[in-house]
């Protein structure tokens, strides 16, 4: 059996919500997977569902790019938020974002292999950063969004700096509405992604492999309803239309007025300029998420280096 630390409960407590005890069961229970666990605090009824912003984050920028019709994102983790506040690295975040949106490079290592301006590579210039600095960094992922007619909105929330923070958001808006309309709405839904955290543009586009997840959840909490095997069936595809339509883009409700779907907002916006506009793909980096910070213990580090047992 995995041992239970103090730390990996109080984790599993931070994402989930649940008492300390149930989370101490739930890892006892699954071995100590953090992933498992979180589902079998929420077929039980004990947890929310988990969001990606739940997840411990890394330090760095995310950086957003625009010009003309397409923009770009791009992510730069560091070890520390102090680095992220330092003018040569949000420099180097601010230019490999040039980079990224100039050249369509569309991932990190593409990226690290482009020129960058003062001579080298950006490989090359992270490298030179990293010695001088004296903290580890790293050119974590990139992503693209264009339209053909329209206009691409840039968002950041809580900026560090103009297109540098810790959340970045692109939206893409096709159509020949005026641009100042367009650029007005997209800020809007901007500010609605960065806060709602949809998954996918629209419900056909959520990750099948997540769907199935919530089938698992769901058909278990079902199950202990005691209902007859149709009404659960009815019961889990309820559950699982439910958490696509939540995490759907077009289909969540408009968080300034928490009754609108996002696709009424955007519809109704051409309706009232007359033209057409269609929001047709996304961008939401948030820095960090995905990345599980290695957790210390101070004392026993302590303890180590002075060689104490």
């Amino acid at each position: 059996m995995a041992d239970i630390t103090a730390a990996t409960v109080k984790e599993l407590r931070d994402r989930s919500g649940a008492g300390m005890m149930d989370c101490k069961k739930a890892l006892t229970e699954t071995n100590g997977d953090i992933e498992a666990a979180t589902d079998w605090l929420r077929a039980k009824g004990l947890a929310a569902a988990q969001k990606k912003s739940s997840r411990t984050a890394a330090e760095g920028l995310v950086g957003v790019a625009v010009a003309g019709t397409k923009g770009v994102a791009v992510e730069v983790n560091s070890e520390t938020d102090f680095v992220a506040k330092n003018e040569q690295f949000q420099d180097f975040v601010r230019t490999v974002s040039t980079i990224a949106l100039e050249s369509g490079v569309s991932d990190a290592e593409a990226l690290l292999a482009a020129s960058y301006p003062s001579g080298g590579t950006v490989s090359e210039k992270l490298v030179a950063n990293i010695a001088t600095i004296g903290e580890n960094q790293n050119v974590r992922r990139v992503a693209h969004v264009s339209v053909n007619q329209g206009v691409v909105v840039p968002y950041v929330h809580n900026a560090a700096a103009p297109g540098l923070g810790k959340i970045g958001v692109l939206v893409a808006l096709e159509g020949d509405a005026p641009a100042d309309t367009m650029e007005t709405l997209g800020k809007q839904i901007a500010m609605h992604i960065a806060a709602a955290f949809p998954l996918a543009l629209s419900a056909a586009d959520i990750d099948p492999v997540q769907l199935e997840r919530e089938r698992a959840i769901a058909t278990e909490k079902a199950a202990e309803s005691g209902k007859p095997a149709e009404i659960i069936a009815k019961m889990v595809d309820g559950a699982v239309a439910k958490y696509a339509k939540e995490n759907a883009l077009l289909s969540q409700l408009f968080v300034m007025d928490n009754k609108t779907p996002i696709a009424d907002v955007v519809a109704k916006a051409a309706k009232e300029a007359g033209a057409s506009i269609t929001l047709t793909s996304y961008v939401r980096f948030q820095l960090g998420e995905g990345i599980e910070k290695e957790v210390s213990d101070f004392a026993a580090e302590v303890a180590a280096a002075a060689g104490v047992a």
